[in-house]
């Protein structure tokens, strides 16, 4: 391919050339002559492409948005011939981002670092990698792909926020459920005994009456879990709502996981996770937010609330959504008397602010840097 420079050179050399025959000066034919064997050597020197070895690390490889990052490339010239300076493309997120490497010796190893944009949340493939490389003077140019791929995460950065409130227990020794950590001492029901139970705790009157052996399911109560769902239809948003309700569902998360409180996170397209502190990280939460996307085919929005199984029960509810319609909001009613607290965040033009949900505690906002800032004055 030849370089803008390169046309201007041709240009000149033919028209250099071409006026020789008409104005008959010897310089005209020299100066023709001269470029045309730049021009030839030029196109000579590009089959002689460099030899090299790329490899690629992104660091970190998990970033908050907007945040530093950074590609880090180690190039091994293994041709028998040193290589001229050259320089690499690649678009990462949407944006072309060149790298400039310097000239290697005949087995030699270089290494250059550049900064990464991570203003776009996602999960983003970086690479191929498409080195340029041109004659001395820069008439023709030419790309050679390496095939050298990663990813790079970049999770939405989450705002300060207080966790989900969890309301508070009548019962004495504290609410219990069926997912409740076992071996505990407040009793929750009975069931079949399973080997390896502790015989003492078989409750014989059940036994005798049924037939089988049944044990009492002990569980450790006050441990309240925090269950946050993000709507990710594409009904209720604007493309800058979603991504203001994907921060806020983020935030929401790591101040359950930073209480101390076990956490799960799902999306209404089926996506889920769980972390629990001293047990996993947040890092798969926060993995999920990356890779939330608007509109997925089959995403039912909302109306997958009331078939959440036995998991999400007792648990403090967060729903994160848009500006559905009121008929969608109120239709949730039933299905919030299974959680201990249930809290509605509503993102979008105007804040959301003539919607309510019956049975739940609303926050509505437009963004949501305002959003944390209504939650933790209400909350607290």
């Amino acid at each position: 391919m030849i370089s803008r420079s390169g046309w201007g050179a041709l240009v000149a050399t033919v028209l250099l050339l071409a006026s020789w025959p008409l104005l008959h000066y010897p310089e005209l034919l020299g100066l023709g002559v001269t470029g045309a064997a730049v021009l030839v050597g030029g196109a000579l020197w590009m089959p002689a492409r460099p030899r090299l070895q790329v490899v690629r690390r992104v660091e970190p490889a998990r970033v908050a948005q907007d945040g530093p990052a950074r590609g880090v490339l180690t190039v091994t010239n293994i041709g028998r011939r040193r290589c001229p300076p050259f320089v690499a493309v690649e678009t990462v997120a949407g944006e072309r981002v060149t790298v400039t490497l310097p000239s290697l010796a005949a087995g030699a190893t270089g290494q250059v670092e550049y900064p990464l944009p991570t203003a776009r949340r996602g999960i983003h493939p970086i690479g191929p990698l498409t080195v340029g490389h041109s004659d001395p003077l820069g008439l023709f140019r030419t790309g050679q792909s390496y095939p050298s791929t990663t990813r790079m995460w970049v999770y939405p950065t989450p705002h300060p926020m207080a966790p989900l409130p969890t309301g508070r227990s009548p019962e004495l020794d504290g609410r219990t459920s069926a997912v409740a950590p076992g071996g505990g001492v407040a009793f929750h029901s009975l069931r079949e005994y399973v080997r390896g139970d502790d015989l003492r705790l078989v409750h014989w009157p059940s036994t005798a009456r049924t037939g089988t052996l049944m044990i009492r399911h002990n569980v450790v109560p006050h441990e309240p879990r925090m269950l946050v769902l993000l709507d990710t239809s594409a009904a209720p948003y604007t493309e800058e709502s979603f991504e203001a309700a994907v921060r806020v569902a983020a935030s929401l998360a790591a101040a359950a996981f930073h209480g101390g409180h076990p956490v799960e996170v799902r999306t209404t397209a089926g996506a889920r996770a769980a972390a629990e502190r001293g047990v996993t990280g947040q890092g798969a939460l926060l993995a999920l937010f990356a890779e939330a996307s608007l509109g997925v085919p089959g995403d039912r929005g909302l109306a997958v609330l009331p078939g959440f199984g036995a998991t999400a029960e007792g648990a403090a509810l967060g729903v994160v959504t848009g500006s559905p319609r009121q008929a969608e909001l109120a239709a949730l009613g039933p299905a919030l008397r299974r959680f201990a607290v249930a809290s509605v965040a509503l993102l979008g033009p105007g804040g959301g602010a003539v919607l309510s949900v019956p049975g739940a505690f609303t926050v509505a906002a437009t963004t949501s840097a305002e959003f944390a800032e209504r939650w933790n004055r209400t909350v607290r």
